[in-house]
C-alpha cells in the first residue's frame, strides 16, 4: 500500500544525500523513480539535485511533474521530492492524490522549520498529511541533536529576522540544538572558520 513519507531534519542532516541514495536503491533493483524538486530551489543548477557530499542527479521540477499524464506517473515505483518545505499546501494535496488515488509511494525530504523557528508551508502540510514522519538527525557543534536552522550573516552573527526563503547552504545556514539556536551561538570554532 502506497504511503506519503516526510523525512525532515535540520541543515546538514544529509536529507538530500538520503534522497539520492533512496533513488539509487530503487533503480539498482530495476524500479524506475521520479526525482522532483520545487522550481524555487535553484542552488544546484537547472534540473539538478546535489548533496553537500557531492552526490548529484538530474531531476524534474514539481510543476513539470504535474503536467505528466497518469500513465507516465504510474510507470514510477516511487516519487522522491527534495526540498519539500518549499511546496505549497495545494502541492502537498496533489502528492496525497498520487498516493491515495494512483497508489504511488511518495517520499519527501525537507526542513521542518525556518531560521526563525516557524514552520514552512510545505512542511506544515506534510506534518499533517504524511502517513509516516521520520527525523533525519544531525548534531550541533556541542554534540546535542541539532533541530534548529540558524541563518547567519557575513560577520558570523545569527539573524532571526528577514524573508523566510533565502537560498543558501553552509555559507548562510547551520544546524544547531535549541539552546544554541536561542543563544545565537555558532560555536567556538565558527568565528575562526567563517572569517
Amino acid at each position: 500500500m502506497a504511503q506519503l513519507y516526510f523525512k525532515y531534519g535540520a541543515m546538514g542532516s544529509s536529507k538530500t544525500a538520503n534522497a539520492l541514495m533512496t533513488r539509487f536503491n530503487y533503480e539498482e533493483r530495476g524500479q524506475q523513480t521520479l526525482l522532483v524538486k520545487p522550481r524555487l530551489d535553484t542552488r544546484d543548477g537547472d534540473h539538478m539535485v546535489r548533496s553537500r557530499i557531492g552526490l548529484s542527479y538530474p531531476c524534474i521540477y514539481f510543476d513539470e511533474m504535474r503536467e505528466m499524464s497518469i500513465m507516465e506517473l504510474e510507470q514510477n515505483a516511487c516519487i522522491i521530492v527534495d526540498e519539500a518545505q518549499f511546496l505549497t499546501r495545494e502541492e502537498v494535496l496533489y502528492l496525497v492524490y498520487l498516493v491515495d488515488d494512483l497508489g504511488i509511494p511518495v517520499i519527501c525530504y525537507g526542513l521542518r522549520a525556518d531560521f526563525k523557528g516557524d514552520l514552512f508551508p510545505g512542511s506544515e502540510a506534510l506534518l499533517v498529511m504524511a502517513d509516516k514522519l521520520e527525523e533525519v538527525k544531525t548534531v550541533c557543534w556541542c554534540g546535542r541533536k541539532a533541530t534548529f536552522n540558524a541563518r547567519f550573516d557575513k560577520t558570523g552573527k545569527v539573524v532571526k529576522e528577514g524573508e523566510q526563503v533565502v537560498l543558501g547552504a553552509n555559507d548562510q545556514y547551520i544546524g544547531l540544538c535549541r539552546r544554541h539556536w536561542r543563544e545565537g551561538n555558532l560555536g567556538p570554532d565558527f568565528a575562526i572558520s567563517a572569517i
